[in-house]
């Protein structure tokens, strides 16, 4: 009976991330032969497969959103909130393509959002103009993701991998980050801290930033029974953020509560996670 709710929870959750063509995507990633990007030895295969992806993704989305000309693309251009689920599993398509496809199929999955990102163009509501191709742009987005999985994993992988594995993980993201056309990314940890003040002077809480934090955080697309699973999560990822970028946010801190609950329960659905998508027969 255990092994059937084991199987069916990790069926709901594929589904949900990876869509109705996962499996036969799965396979192609996983079992194509030929040269990849990153060897299994690579920390950056380490972080992207482990549950506490659930939680730093909704970080990765919370802290990307404070680039005002960011968010105005997503914004106008993503169509998250009519297909939210969407949105998720091509992005969580291209991440497993990148980490564990071929080289070939890696390089084809930049190429079609090199694709898209130059079509992606427009103003802000202040009249500022946006190109989701401008490779400052592209590095902001890379280096709040690339920080945000990474504090995610730190606190919630199944084995977090100490400094010199975090400073090759940054190391490894380098390497898609470049490939999408973001110039010098940031090759370590104290260097990411680095790049992320320095956009600092640049990121606000627009009116479309807190309309995605609401959006995320209290009006997830999902079924009353799921919304406390997801609300454990999304709590989670809101602990993960900068204090600076909460403050913007207007997300404050309540330490009691989360030391006492959000973490504690952070850990137990991440650890929930885990068991469902590893099957006892997968190792």
């Amino acid at each position: 009976m255990l092994t059937g709710v084991r199987e069916q929870l990790g069926q709901a959750l594929f589904r949900r991330v990876a869509g109705p063509g996962g499996p036969a995507t799965r396979a192609r990633i996983h079992h194509t032969p030929g040269p990849r990007w990153f060897g299994p030895d690579r920390p950056i295969r380490t972080v992207h497969g482990d549950a506490s992806m659930f939680i730093g993704g909704l970080t990765a989305l919370l802290l990307q959103s404070l680039h005002p000309l960011a968010m105005a693309a997503v914004a106008g251009h993503s169509g998250f909130r009519g297909d939210p689920w969407g949105r998720l599993q091509r992005t969580s398509t291209f991440l497993a393509v990148t980490t564990y496809g071929t080289a070939a199929d890696a390089q084809e999955a930049v190429d079609h959002v090199r694709g898209i990102h130059r079509r992606i163009r427009g103003t802000t509501a202040e009249g500022v103009p946006y190109h989701a191709a401008d490779p400052h742009l592209l590095g902001w987005v890379h280096a709040a993701e690339t920080d945000s999985f990474l504090r995610a994993h730190e606190r919630y992988g199944a084995r977090p991998l100490g400094a010199a594995g975090y400073d090759a993980y940054v190391a490894d993201t380098a390497r898609v980050a470049e490939a999408l056309g973001a110039v010098d990314p940031p090759r370590d940890r104290s260097e990411l801290a680095e790049r992320l003040t320095a956009y600092r002077p640049e990121l606000r809480a627009t009116p479309e930033a807190r309309s995605a934090a609401r959006f995320l955080l209290l009006q997830p697309p999902l079924p009353l029974p799921v919304r406390p699973f997801y609300g454990g999560l999304a709590a989670s990822a809101v602990t993960l953020l900068p204090p600076w970028a909460r403050g913007m946010l207007r997300l404050p801190r309540v330490p009691v509560v989360e030391d006492l609950a959000v973490r504690p329960t952070g850990q137990v659905l991440t650890r929930t996670i885990r068991w469902a998508m590893t099957p006892a027969r997968e190792i």
